[in-house]
């Protein structure tokens, strides 16, 4: 892959500070069942790192010991594929940590699979599932043949079990993101349409829909570059600055593990590599066990505009109405 990070250094983006640490971050595993070309995280079934049990202990001293942090986000990869996956999700319940579990969908169709959506919706984990359209023609063509039926299968299996019905608790929120290098539309708007479309074509119903840019690094940023289109599509996320999408930015109160325990200001400087704050060397998680990190700076790139572009973009969605 070509690489984005010396594109994105030298930047212009407003300096960032921590406030409270209320949401954990973890990337435990680049095992996936699928490789999409947007993948900012390059996951597939090639890809073989995991957290070990040791740093899996190493989160949960974190929630012990920051009691701010309200949430465990669970990323990857395909999260489930970790071995230890269920026992994090209940050594995190027990502590009345929310979990949330970024879920492909595809994975719930897996072989070793099949208990996977019971066990969430027994934990009362949240679901954030992707699923990049409601289309069939435009899913399998961004993430390969049989994956939009494999994903109803999948929405189908949690909807069952209770997931997005009103009075059962079990959140589901589906995740979009564009086809190529073009901003989301309207959060808003572009939920109705999904509720609509999946509704009347396959009786299927989910809380919330959240719209992602995707980001100019990894597959992503390496495939604009191919294209000659790197430089129109950062133009494109710099023109569309939205100032009012500072407050919300996730990096303000997240951190964001990757599967060594290394620390980052968010999910994309994992992925770019980048030390937490104004570290100049890997800064590991047993070192922030009694550290608060209130007030720190937050290390920025040029790749911060794709948070701030339009409605902005978080793993919570959009970040201005």
């Amino acid at each position: 892959m070509h690489a984005t990070l010396p594109r994105l250094i030298t930047t212009d983006f407003p300096a960032l500070q921590r406030s409270r640490l209320e949401v954990l971050q973890a990337n435990i595993t680049l095992t996936c069942n699928q490789s999409c070309l947007h993948c900012h995280v390059a996951s597939s079934p090639k890809r073989k790192e995991a957290m070990s049990h040791a740093t899996l202990e190493l989160l949960l001293q974190m929630l012990d010991q920051h009691p701010s942090i309200h949430t465990l986000d669970i990323t990857g990869g395909a999260p489930e594929l970790h071995p230890q996956f269920r026992w994090l999700v209940s050594e995190a319940r027990k502590r009345n940590v929310t979990v949330l579990d970024r879920c492909n969908l595809t994975i719930l169709s897996e072989p070793g699979q099949e208990a996977t959506a019971a066990f969430l919706a027994e934990q009362q984990v949240q679901v954030i599932a992707s699923l990049p359209c409601y289309s069939a023609e435009n899913v399998n063509a961004q993430r390969g043949d049989g994956v939009f039926e494999a994903s109803i299968r999948g929405l189908k299996q949690l909807n069952a079990l209770g997931y997005g019905q009103p009075g059962t608790g079990l959140e589901l929120h589906l995740v979009y993101n564009p086809l190529g290098p073009s901003l989301p539309p309207p959060q808003q708007s572009l939920e109705a349409a999904y509720k609509e479309q999946l509704q009347t074509h396959f009786d299927i119903q989910f809380n919330h829909l959240l719209t992602l840019a995707n980001m100019p690094i990894q597959r992503f940023g390496s495939t604009l570059i191919s294209k000659g289109q790197f430089e129109p599509y950062m133009q494109l996320l710099k023109s569309s600055f939205n100032a009012a999408t500072l407050p919300g930015l996730m990096c303000l109160n997240t951190l964001s593990v990757d599967h060594l325990g290394q620390v980052h200001d968010c999910d994309f400087n994992q992925q770019l590599h980048l030390p937490l704050g104004d570290a100049r060397q890997p800064v590991h998680l047993q070192e922030l066990l009694d550290v608060e990190l209130n007030g720190r700076p937050i290390r920025v790139a040029d790749h911060c505009y794709g948070c701030t572009a339009g409605q902005g973009s978080s793993c919570g969605g959009a970040l201005t109405d």
